[in-house]
């Protein structure tokens, strides 16, 4: 115990018993001004419990290795830290034990220290995370995302670039970070009581299983003889044998006969999805030609959700046996409970997919002909008959600006020629298109993800001709514009120098500027009729891209929305951390000191909260 000035820190479980029953403390004393307490036994001696720790009689009976959670805690073992209530505390005066008086009437225990040591003590109430519940408590928050990809070999050509331009930017911002540091005002190093901070997490985290353990095994202290069985015991004790014996026998015939059979044939059927799943994921990732060529799954939106959820099944077994391996441990060690809550969050994103997409479907099957009707109607009124009027509108003075004529009727024909060729291609598939919404709406039993992603590529494949315009107006305009640009320059005597990316000087003949300067007037006349075209393409292709990007999003909220972690936050927010905080609690309204009793040690009490 710490005999001069200082400050102790006495961590207390917030569900210790408040009556007035001596009993002993036990814990961890993590150092002179660290005391943990983990456990109140009631009613019994403390010599008689520092004899059954030194024995390990406390620590019997447990369900795991009880070293490797008490090597969590930091310690080899708990020992008796002082006493709760004593009958004679005089006589504990020369004594090391703390002492601990509680009342039924305050939640905060009265600390009073032997010897007279000057010193404040400070005690930090806890609670007790619950690890059946898979609570925890965690100076970080709990992070539910998947690690980086270790191999970069592994990305996409086209993201690796944007991976290592984020892995910089993450360094740059750490060296900031650690510049920061060295211009504090006040720059004070870290405490022992700091850097204990993270075990004194880890004990709070495992004082529910190890008061459990303690609670069972004191009645091994000073045991008694047992009584022998009265006549109605027996008869009790004889019937239940008689259904254990008849339970044994059914638990015999199930795991010897129906649970091996059973058994191979799931594993069977798990293996051949399993290489099924494997042989398609193969598929949608093949890249025809060069490694940078595109993949299936890079542009159809349907085979990316096939991806998404046969990665995801294949997946699963290794989560469930990830999860399965947790039960042979202790439960306060919490390494696999972000893997158990992507799980759930996995399961039940796809489940609540299936629902929706089956009332999704079931409509879509009744009313084929309906949807089909509106879906025929919508394209043709506005990728078809609407680009065509704008086209018309488009080869006039649209909206009192003067184009140029001849080009301006040379760009609406060639378009409007693509257009009515596109629209025979469309009237073929017209006929079909029912059986085609009928398919969608049997897909939407596989969840409602498969027709937002059929109805994504079928957007793709409707418009296909507008993003041809799109391409076109584009390359012309640029064309256009470098072209400009290069006459400009000659028009001023300079010229572009490729080799060193810089605008030299240049002399030009007379016939060269005066060519140049006549094709700069005519390109630039002719720039707003070709602007116009890339303007309306643009838009239009915008507007395509915004409708895509509004299907994606339901698709990114149906297979990635954080469901189970929401709910849990809800419902149980001990289950998923975001750090630790510490309350001072107000002492002017806690009952005053008893007589008889040992006047307490000046006392702060703090809730520890998260």
């Amino acid at each position: 115990m710490v005999t001069h000035n200082g400050l102790m820190r006495v961590f207390w479980p917030s569900d210790a018993p408040r009556d007035s029953v001596p009993g002993v403390l036990v814990g961890f004393r993590n150092s002179h001004s660290d005391v943990f307490v983990v456990a109140i036994l009631q009613e019994v001696e403390l010599r008689q419990v520092e004899n059954a720790l030194l024995v390990g009689t406390l620590l019997r009976h447990s369900p795991h290795d009880i070293q490797e959670l008490l090597q969590r805690c930091g310690h080899s073992s708990v020992c008796a830290l002082g006493c709760v209530n004593p009958k004679n505390p005089l006589d504990l005066s020369g004594a090391e034990p703390l002492i601990v008086y509680t009342e039924p009437s305050s939640r905060f225990p009265r600390l009073h220290c032997p010897n007279n040591a000057l010193m404040t003590m400070q005690v930090i109430v806890y609670d007790r995370p619950h690890p059946t519940r898979m609570q925890y408590l965690s100076l970080k928050p709990i992070t539910l995302a998947l690690g980086d990809k270790t191999r970069v070999a592994e990305w996409d050509v086209a993201f690796e670039a944007l991976e290592q331009a984020e892995e910089r930017e993450r360094k740059r911002k750490a060296q900031l970070v650690e510049k920061l540091k060295l211009h504090k005002v006040v720059a004070h190093p870290p405490t022992q009581k700091e850097l204990a901070l993270p075990m004194l997490i880890e004990q709070v985290n495992c004082s529910h299983e190890l008061n459990a353990l303690l609670q069972k095994n004191i009645g091994l202290i000073g045991r008694r003889m047992k009584r022998a069985l009265s006549v109605s015991e027996r008869v009790v004790e004889s019937a239940n044998d008689l259904w254990d014996y008849t339970w044994i026998v059914l638990h015999y015939a199930f795991r010897v006969w129906i649970w091996p059979v059973a058994a191979q044939l799931f594993i069977l059927g798990l293996v051949t999805h399993r290489i099924v799943g494997e042989a398609v994921i193969l598929v949608l990732h093949w890249r025809p030609g060069s490694a940078g060529s595109p993949a299936l799954k890079d542009i159809s939106a349907t085979a990316q959700q096939i991806d998404i959820r046969l990665q995801q099944s294949c997946y699963w077994p290794i989560q469930y046996l990830t999860l399965r391996r947790r039960k042979a441990n202790w439960e306060s060690i919490t390494n696999s409970h972000p893997e158990y809550i992507r799980f759930y969050n996995s399961l039940w994103l796809v489940a609540n997919d299936v629902i929706m997409g089956i009332a999704v479907g079931t409509f879509i099957i009744e009313n084929a002909s309906f949807v089909a009707a509106q879906v025929d109607t919508i394209f043709s009124a506005w990728s078809v008959e609407g680009l065509r009027r704008m086209i018309s509108w488009l080869m006039g003075w649209p909206g009192g600006l003067k184009l140029n004529t001849e080009l301006a009727a040379f760009l609406g024909d060639l378009f409007l020629w693509v257009i009515d060729y596109w629209a025979n291609c469309i009237s073929l598939l017209r006929p079909h298109l029912p059986a085609l919404i009928q398919v969608i709406g049997y897909s939407a039993f596989a969840g409602a993800t498969m027709p937002i992603s059929i109805f994504s590529d079928l957007v793709s494949i409707l418009t296909l001709h507008i993003y041809s315009f799109y391409v076109a107006s584009a390359r012309i305009f640029h064309w256009q514009l470098e072209i400009i640009i290069s006459l400009f320059h000659l028009f001023r005597g300079k010229k572009r120098n490729v080799l060193r990316n810089r605008i030299d000087s240049c002399d030009y003949d007379l016939d060269q500027l005066l060519l140049g300067t006549i094709l700069f007037t005519l390109q630039f006349f002719l720039l707003p009729t070709v602007f116009v075209f890339y303007l309306t393409f643009a838009s239009a292709r915008i507007a395509v891209i915004g409708l895509k990007a509004a299907l994606e999003m339901g698709l990114a909220c149906l297979n990635h929305f954080p469901l189970f972690a929401v709910m849990l936050r809800l419902k149980d927010p001990g289950r998923l951390p975001g750090g630790i905080y510490f309350e001072i609690q107000d002492t002017t309204g806690l009952p005053s000191d008893k007589s008889g009793v040992p006047a307490s040690t000046p006392t702060a009490y703090v809730l520890l909260k998260f």
